[in-house]
Formats: structure tokens, sequence, C-alpha cells
């Protein structure tokens, strides 16, 4: 190869180089999250003078509530972890049934403007008498996590899941998707205590 080629070659190659040295754009990168290491599943019996059991998750912690009426039962099941508590009630079914389901109906619904979608989730565990509707709701809510069970002629238990912070459904997504398989395993080890008179 003569001189004069291999100067040329290296020419080229310099001003190569000094083209694709210029300065890079910037290219944001999309936001992301904290990883959130789970708790494992285990579960231990919750009985207290309400009239049910069921199985708690041992992350979680009961805050009873006080009540004025003697007949009913509040209480919050806090996960601390997530900084996330279910509001839980319980009443005594009369003539009033109804009303409990209408009430839990429009509960869920009244975040409907903001939802993007509710889904819901009917169970059944005829053996125990136990029957509900777990009500998802999607998007920017208050929110995403509802539900009843009742024997439809004595016992009314609701509850609904509220984090304490802005909701961010990517956030919350697998947070959200780790209680709801504890709800799941509140609601199949349910056992109303005793009929009320």
């Amino acid at each position: 190869m003569s001189k004069k080629t291999t100067n040329s070659i290296f020419t080229f190659g310099l001003v190569l180089m000094l083209i694709s040295c210029g300065e890079d754009q910037f290219q944001p990168k999309p936001r992301g999250y904290f990883r959130i290491d789970m708790p494992e599943k285990t579960y231990s019996l919750f009985s207290s003078d309400c009239p049910f059991e069921l199985e708690l998750p041992n992350y979680a912690r009961v805050e009873m509530r006080p009540s004025d009426q003697t007949d009913t039962c509040w209480f919050n099941v806090a996960f601390p972890r997530f900084n996330a508590r279910f509001h839980c009630t319980y009443l005594p079914v009369d003539t009033n049934f109804h009303v409990l389901l209408n009430e839990a109906y429009a509960f869920a619904f009244k975040h409907e403007l903001k939802a993007s979608a509710i889904r819901r989730e009917p169970f059944a565990i005829p053996q125990d008498h136990v029957y509900g509707l777990i009500y998802d709701l999607e998007g920017e809510v208050a929110t995403s996590l509802q539900f009843y069970a009742t024997d439809s002629t004595e016992h009314f238990l609701r509850g609904s899941l509220y984090f304490n912070s802005r909701p961010n459904v990517d956030s919350l997504a697998p947070v959200l998707a780790f209680i709801r398989q504890d709800l799941q395993h509140m609601i199949q080890t349910l056992h109303w205590k005793q009929e009320i008179k």
C-alpha cells in the first residue's frame, strides 16, 4: 500500500471519529420504583369478641376500634410494612340485609368516577355459610380493594383497603396483588362463631 493511500485511510478514520464524538442527546429514563421484598406468607387465627374468626397474616396487626353499639365490631387490619390497612366493619343482619348489601355496593361504586374499571368477583363457601363479593377497583382510586362477606341471615362483614400514600397504580400493583392473596385467605378461613339472637 502506498503512503498516499495509508494517509487517506488514516485521515478518513480520524474525520469519522471526530464526527462521531459529538455530544449525545439526553434520553430521559423511565421512572423506577424501589424493589419491595414481600414477607413469607404465614397466618394466625384472629379471634376476639367479634362473632367470627379468621386467619390473618403474621405481618399484619389488628387495631380494634371502639363502638357505641354492642352488636357491631369495628377494626383495622394494618400492614405497617406496606403502609396500608383494611378498615373492617362487622354488622348483625336482621331485616336490614338488603340495606347492608346496597351500602356495600354504593361504597364501592362511589369511586366510579376515578376508577378505570370495577371488577366484581363473587365467592361462596357453602359449608361455612360464607358468601360475598370482592371488588377490584382499578385506576387512581383511594381504595383499590373492597369486600363483603355474609351468611345473609345473621352476619355481615365488610372491608376496604387504603394505602397511606397517594394512589399510584404502577408502584402499588405488586403490593396490592400480595394483599389480595391475603384477603382471599382471610375469606377462605372465615367462620361465624355463633348465631345472634
